[in-house]
């Protein structure tokens, strides 16, 4: 069975949004965040102590990208993988690290200079420059999403799992206000799937059994 190491509301939803979307059996465990620091014995399991890691028999992942990509093949053939003989493949692998390397990428340096830094280090300049290459970068879907539900392929995918991360951690930093009319139209649509929603529940359903608390990680403030 899929281990998933998890801490609340972090990249590692993304796999747990997966999992549920394509209904595959796994145990959640959920870690304090940030891990690193807070729950220190998870360093001899995962020596770069960060979430997620997926652990599938001898399989040990610690990318939410490439896990997604994993699980679609695991579970193949399935519709949340654009395959390579369809003609959206590329955008399908485009828009699934496009997710994490083009828009997570910016909102973590946000997040670690309003949130994660003590205030003494906090660099208003930084949050500033990075909020505006973040949406940027996502006003470059306003056009495609003008034309279709989803990024590719005719239908929900992985990518639109990676990219609606993206969207989620936006929201906890409270730059929704800030989505293009399409991107709040699509975002909106993400989060009223029922793998989603289960997502959620899982999450804090666990959280609660495990003891952890239930404060999505992207809005918890270090001192």
């Amino acid at each position: 069975m899929i281990t998933l190491y998890h801490c609340m509301s972090a990249r590692s939803f993304r796999p747990l949004w997966m999992v549920e979307e394509l209904s595959l059996p796994y145990r959640l465990v959920m870690l304090p965040f940030p891990p690193r620091v807070v729950a220190p014995t998870y360093l001899d399991i995962n020596p770069l102590g960060t979430v997620p890691l997926m652990v599938d028999g001898a399989a040990r992942m610690t990318e939410s990208a490439a896990i997604c990509h994993y699980l679609c093949t695991l579970a193949a053939p399935t519709p949340l993988q654009v395959e390579a003989g369809e003609p959206h493949f590329a955008s399908f692998l485009n828009y699934l690290h496009f997710g994490e390397a083009t828009l997570t990428f910016p909102q973590t340096l946000i997040l670690r200079y309003t949130r994660f830094e003590p205030e003494e280090r906090r660099q208003p300049q930084v949050v500033q420059d990075y909020t505006r290459w973040f949406l940027a970068r996502l006003r470059t879907l306003e056009p495609v999403l003008a034309d279709q539900p989803f990024l590719c392929g005719g239908r929900f995918t992985a990518a639109d799992v990676s990219v609606g991360y993206a969207l989620m951690l936006a929201e906890h930093l409270g730059l929704r206000e800030r989505f293009t009319p399409h991107v709040e139209r699509y975002w909106h649509s993400l989060q009223q799937r029922e793998a989603y929603q289960r997502a959620l529940a899982s999450q804090n359903a666990a959280a609660e059994l495990q003891g952890v608390p239930a404060t999505p990680a992207p809005e918890l403030r270090m001192n």
